[in-house]
């Protein structure tokens, strides 16, 4: 373990930096569950049309106030991250509208969804048009991005925060705030809209208290704290919100129905924990990133840069190298240790893709997992990790693994 404590020690400060956010977002989510009164009979869920279900209510209600927005839908009735950015899109654009993407292209599983006028409901068969312009040595290109949405209007600006299988950093909300102040002063009506998975509680603030109209979320991912069992978020303006929850049941309807008989009590207890959890795992990246870097592997970002997701990518020489390192994560899991991840082509994905996820919620990518496309450059994209302690013991043996 004298690898371990090395790293421990180089790492020291920056570990210091995140207790300090995790401190500061967990009495920030403790305020919002005080100031929205949530009561043990919020926990209770409900059946049939579920009109008149406190829970759920109070959940979107808590949801909104931890990430500073005007208001929040969040359910467990949305399959994942891509299912909920699909809603929130359709509820946003009309026929004819565009979507600009100031982040290159959108993560692999909304790529039919934004490009393929494929007849089976994509942007496209609505004549909803999807234009972007690529990033600038990992940052956005504001000159050329503002000068397209100051002629073009756009009726969304899209944002993914987090890397995806890009190799790039993930954008901090400062830098957000820069071009988001200027885009409303041009362009007052487009609704800037960000997809947030991996990115929750790893800075102090999040999009929405810098003038994101919309904010999107796994909650497998960070804001469910390893305890959500399924669901999604998005939260934002009450104008945007409110056109979401139409497009999510009927018009008609809204965010007044959607029942779910289990209850809401890991959902809301998912959310208090999550500041804490999320910090964990980035320490947890952090010490991996470490060790993998002294073996003399390339990860990004450098132990000397702050994160702004809990994604820690390593790059290798060889697909088999890739490949070794993303069956040991599975080895090395509490769940489905003996299971061998092979790379297969799964749906949404552009390549052949291995996963290792052995996890107690299934796929639940806030436990320690890795994922990547299985082609050169051959990137892996390691996140998650419920405890350091789980972190630190996998470490030693990719230590053990790779310094043969």
């Amino acid at each position: 373990m004298d690898i371990i404590k090395d790293c421990e020690e180089n790492l020291k400060d920056i570990f210091n930096y995140y207790d300090d956010i995790a401190l500061f977002n967990t009495e920030k989510v403790l305020n919002a569950f005080q100031s929205c009164n949530v009561a043990g009979r919020h926990f209770f869920g409900s059946t049939g049309y579920g009109y008149g279900d406190e829970g759920r209510d109070k959940l979107c209600e808590v949801f909104a106030k931890s990430f500073g927005a005007e208001k929040a839908l969040v359910s467990p009735l949305i399959t994942c991250g891509s299912h909920a950015l699909n809603i929130a899109l359709f509820g946003l654009l009309r026929p004819n509208d565009t979507i600009f993407s100031i982040t290159g292209d959108p993560y692999d599983t909304l790529g039919e969804v934004v490009y393929s006028k494929s007849g089976l409901g994509s942007l496209p068969d609505f004549n909803i048009k999807f234009d972007k312009i690529e990033l600038k040595d990992g940052e956005i290109d504001y000159e050329n991005a503002l000068r397209f949405i100051e002629k073009n209007k756009p009726k969304v600006v899209y944002v993914q925060r987090s890397r995806g299988y890009s190799i790039r950093d993930a954008l901090s909300v400062d830098k957000m705030e820069k071009i988001f102040q200027k885009i409303k002063q041009i362009s007052p009506k487009s609704f800037i809209f960000v997809d947030n998975c991996y990115g929750e509680f790893v800075e102090k603030r999040e999009p929405t208290e810098v003038g994101a109209d919309v904010i999107v979320g796994s909650l497998i991912k960070n804001a469910g704290g390893s305890l959500a069992p399924t669901g999604a978020y998005m939260a934002g303006t009450n104008e945007a919100i409110t056109l979401i929850a139409n497009r999510f049941t009927s018009a008609s309807l809204g965010a007044e129905v959607g029942s779910y008989e289990i209850g809401y009590r890991l959902f809301f207890q998912g959310l208090f924990v999550a500041p804490h959890v999320v910090v964990g795992a980035i320490k947890g990246m952090y010490l991996i990133g470490e060790i993998m870097t002294k073996l003399g592997y390339n990860v990004m970002p450098k132990s000397n840069q702050k994160s702004y997701d809990i994604i820690k990518s390593i790059e290798f020489k060889t697909e088999k190298d890739l490949i070794n390192f993303v069956q040991t994560i599975q080895k090395f899991s509490p769940v489905d240790s003996n299971v061998l991840p092979e790379p297969w082509e799964m749906p949404g994905y552009t390549d052949k893709v291995i996963m290792a996820a052995g996890t107690f919620v299934g796929g639940a990518s806030i436990e320690l997992s890795a994922d990547c496309p299985v082609k050169a450059p051959y990137w892996v994209y390691l996140q998650g990790g419920i405890t350091y302690e789980h972190c630190k013991i996998v470490g030693k043996e990719l230590y053990k693994l790779f310094c043969k």
